[in-house]
């Protein structure tokens, strides 16, 4: 079924071998279509593709279901270990190091498979937000914006413990003002702050040997022009661990405080967090995941500034945040007509 790659969705199976107009292999007969292949036929300029005929259902292929059904459980199973990590951390100052490993490893090892922004982006969409799940959220991101800059498996590993235990001092914070978010301020506040030291003594007490993962704790609020804390230091003096963390933290908490805002979206929270990239947080993770991130939007449809509901065709080089967008018939390009710009993706 000859199909246009704008009418094309995920799950869709490719009939045969896609080539570009000069004869290069692009994607091979069988794939399934995520947002990331979308992507790519665009930028390779082909308009039609065969896929295979639908059967009339709307189900997402078995295969694609049993893997979602996998990381599902996966999914749970490690925000029940941070759980039984956190209340042991609370009654005695510490935790097992071995349950990190058995409740976290087989989360990664799943998205290991299928290591794509997709599966990412299902992790990342969940809207029950606590304490619990957004630590596993900032664990997972942080494993995948440091295989985005080309760490070792084990390191990405070690990196993802970081991110999943950055929040762990908070099981010593009072449990009236743990859960209050933004709200706090005064001497509420300067407790709140304190998660950062305690997260590093319980990990150092816990985990003798991994310092950059402590020290992920203790840093990951620190900004790099020196206005963090708890101890104000500059770039050159964060971990890069602490820098990979920080940047996944951030994008975590935004993107639940736009869940909770219908009048947000996550291309904003995206171009904030890129924009921080410039004196606050670390650029290469930020680019790292901003260029990994910005492909998923594209074929998505999205309410622009005059009212219109568009579809992210193509993201400009020159101008990440200003995508050429198709309405109806007719395209606009954003970098452009710089009075119109995208308010929402519509999800």
């Amino acid at each position: 079924m000859r199909t246009h790659v704008m009418e094309l969705k995920v799950g869709d199976r490719l009939k045969e071998d896609t080539f570009n107009r000069v004869g290069l292999h692009i994607l091979p007969k069988g794939t399934v279509i995520q947002t990331e292949q979308i992507a790519l036929l665009i930028r390779q300029s082909i308009d039609y593709v065969d896929i295979e005929p639908h059967d009339g259902s709307e189900t997402e292929p078995a295969e694609n279901v049993s893997f979602s059904q996998k990381l599902q459980e996966n999914f749970d199973r490690t925000i029940q270990g941070y759980q039984a990590i956190f209340l042991e951390a609370l009654t005695t100052g510490k935790f097992n190091q071995s349950m990190v490993d058995e409740k976290l490893l087989p989360t990664l090892e799943a998205l290991d498979k299928r290591k794509n922004v997709s599966s990412l982006l299902y992790m990342l969409s969940h809207d029950d937000v606590n304490i619990y799940n957004h630590s596993l959220q900032v664990g997972l991101l942080s494993y995948y914006i440091a295989s985005w800059l080309g760490y070792s498996k084990e390191e990405c590993h070690e990196i993802s413990k970081a991110g999943y235990l950055h929040d762990i001092g908070k099981s010593r914070v009072r449990q009236s003002i743990k859960n209050r978010g933004n709200d706090l301020q005064g001497e509420e506040l300067e407790e709140m702050k304190k998660h950062t030291n305690y997260g590093y003594d319980i990990i150092r007490e816990s985990m003798k040997d991994d310092e950059g993962i402590a020290l992920a704790a203790l840093q990951h609020h620190e900004k790099e022009d020196g206005t963090g804390y708890p101890l104000g230091i500059g770039k050159k003096e964060i971990h890069p661990y602490s820098q990979i963390v920080a940047v996944a933290n951030t994008y975590v908490k935004m993107t639940t405080s736009t869940r909770q805002d219908t009048q947000g979206s996550l291309l904003n929270v995206l171009r904030k967090v890129y924009e921080l990239g410039f004196n606050k947080l670390n650029e290469s993770a930020v680019q790292a995941l901003t260029n990994n991130l910005l492909p998923s939007f594209i074929g998505k449809r999205a309410q622009l500034s005059n009212g219109e509901i568009a579809t992210i065709v193509y993201n400009n080089p020159t101008d990440i945040f200003r995508p050429l967008v198709k309405v109806d018939d007719f395209f606009r390009d954003l970098s452009r007509e710089r009075n119109i710009e995208i308010e929402e993706i519509l999800l």
